[in-house]
């Protein structure tokens, strides 16, 4: 399961959680900057995703400890207008590559502050579909791509590992929708789960470590 980009989050949340994704062509070549990176972030990221990435509001994603590859892609793909938030389009039309590459390994180099799942009753349900999928719906299990603690693969798929809840619940939500439309995985994927399900899903993952 592709999330999360839930989770992204995120979030900005993006942050919750929650896709496929690639890393950019451009942004391999260029080396990090990480003094101009916090910067940047510093200036531009830090009232909606806290000073380390680490975001308190549960509507924007945590970028802390984020594959700094999956950060990229969805910066580019905001200034691109492939996937669409009013805020972070704006945010990141300004960005040049360089920006994005010191911005996204900063950021990275964070440590993710781990989070907590809320719903005893859910969160049983949301390990069943997390851990195993629902084999008769075809859903695939998320672990499969986003591993069995949320870690994800770095270049592949993104980190869900404590994820803001609402921030993954948005971003699952958008996916099934047709409302996000940069990971046809996780549309696919999303468009099978109901409310209850995705809240579920997005709960054990806020709690995964």
């Amino acid at each position: 399961m592709k999330i999360f980009s839930s989770i992204i989050i995120a979030a900005t949340l993006s942050a919750t959680a929650l896709g496929a994704v690639a890393q950019q062509p451009g942004a391999a070549a260029a080396k990090p900057d990480l003094a101009k990176g916090e910067a940047s972030f510093s200036g531009v990221c830090i009232a909606c995703h806290g000073p380390d990435g680490n975001s308190v509001i549960p509507v924007n994603p945590k970028l802390a400890q984020q594959h700094p590859q999956y950060l990229i892609k969805q910066l580019t793909e905001f200034k691109a207008g492939k996937r669409e938030n009013a805020v972070m389009n704006g945010m990141a039309a300004p960005l040049s590559d360089a920006d994005m590459v010191n911005i996204a390994y900063w950021v990275s180099s964070k440590k993710a502050v781990p989070g907590a799942a809320k719903d005893k009753e859910l969160v049983l349900l949301g390990e069943k579909i997390y851990r195993g999928g629902i084999a008769d719906r075809q859903i695939p299990a998320c672990a499969g791509c986003h591993s069995p603690n949320g870690a994800g693969i770095p270049a592949q798929y993104p980190r869900l590992s404590g994820q803001h809840a609402d921030y993954a619940v948005a971003q699952l939500t958008a996916f099934r929708d047709g409302v996000r439309q940069n990971s046809v995985q996780m549309t696919q994927v999303a468009a099978k789960l109901n409310d209850r399900e995705i809240r579920a899903v997005a709960d054990y993952i806020a709690g995964l470590h």
